[in-house]
């Protein structure tokens, strides 16, 4: 095969796959960077800044007015929203103690786990037996000082158990309107856990200051990441898609690296990579039907 043709032939997958990355870059380095306000306005401030302003994006670019739902999609639409609002909250409050990789890299158990509920081959079984050996190894048993604060692991474990509920709701609830549903649910979310997150908030949320760096960790975190996404999504078949997904606790990781200064222990990037290894499996060798689940993974902030 020529040089031209090949490069012809690896156009259409290499630029979706450099729009995904580039996603995941986007949503880490948001995280990152509201990691690093906590001081200043603390994890329940970040949260209502970073749903509320997000929320206003996602509207203005999906105009969820428009949207109409019957009364059988209300109560998941309602389920989601929740979820949503709660995995924000939760997650945030989990990377106050919990190194960004290491939370991410719970968190994704919470799909992962929904993915391979069903799980009936043997093979199904090795990817379950990872993610399990990866969870043991992220999880802090005894005292050495490389393992975690075990209530930011408890949270960031909580914030999947939401993602996975998220993912469910999800499913019923944007059937007809597909990525739009997000901005519904972002909306519903940011009704509660705005108001949730400004109370608990430290006093510097009130400072002018604050905004520009806020609409950026909107803009990183919800705009830029769901915008890329999509657009990847309609481009790469769904198992490839879901792979790709799979590296977002090693982006984690090296976002904290890079932004927080976080340094993980050998025994960590292990567990992480050995639930990186679970993802990516369970996602090529699932069923058609098993598969539909990680179409829906696609929305799912930090």
């Amino acid at each position: 095969m020529s040089a031209p043709l090949a490069q012809h032939k690896l156009a259409p997958v290499v630029f979706p796959v450099a729009v995904l990355l580039v996603a995941m870059l986007s949503l880490q380095g948001g995280a990152s960077l509201a990691k690093s306000l906590f001081p200043a306005v603390g994890a329940p401030g970040i949260t209502a800044l970073r749903l509320g302003l997000g929320t206003l994006m996602l509207c203005l670019i999906f105009k969820p007015w428009r949207l109409r739902f019957t009364r059988a999609q209300r109560t998941p639409l309602l389920m989601y929203g929740l979820a949503l609002g709660c995995m924000n909250y939760l997650f945030y409050l989990a990377i106050r103690t919990v190194p960004l990789g290491v939370a991410v890299g719970l968190e994704f158990l919470g799909p992962l786990t929904l993915a391979l509920a069903g799980a009936r081959r043997p093979l199904d079984f090795l990817w379950v037996a990872l993610a399990v050996g990866g969870l043991g190894f992220l999880l802090p048993f005894g005292a050495d000082i490389s393992h975690i604060d075990p209530i930011g692991a408890l949270l960031a474990v909580g914030a999947g158990a939401c993602w996975a509920i998220y993912i469910l709701a999800g499913q019923r609830a944007g059937a007809e309107h597909g990525p739009a549903t997000v901005a519904a649910g972002s909306l519903i979310a940011s009704v509660i856990f705005v108001p949730l997150g400004l109370t608990f908030a430290a006093p510097g949320i009130w400072h002018w200051e604050v905004l520009p760096l806020a609409l950026l960790i909107a803009l990183l975190s919800s705009a830029i990441p769901y915008s890329l996404e999509m657009m990847a999504l309609t481009r790469l078949p769904a198992r490839i898609f879901g792979t790709l997904m799979s590296l977002e606790p090693a982006m984690a990781a090296l976002s904290g690296m890079l932004f927080l200064g976080e340094l993980l222990s050998l025994r960590q990037w292990l567990a992480l990579l050995a639930i990186i290894i679970a993802s990516a499996g369970a996602t090529l060798t699932l069923k058609p039907k098993a598969a539909k689940i990680k179409q829906l993974d696609i929305t799912a902030p930090q």
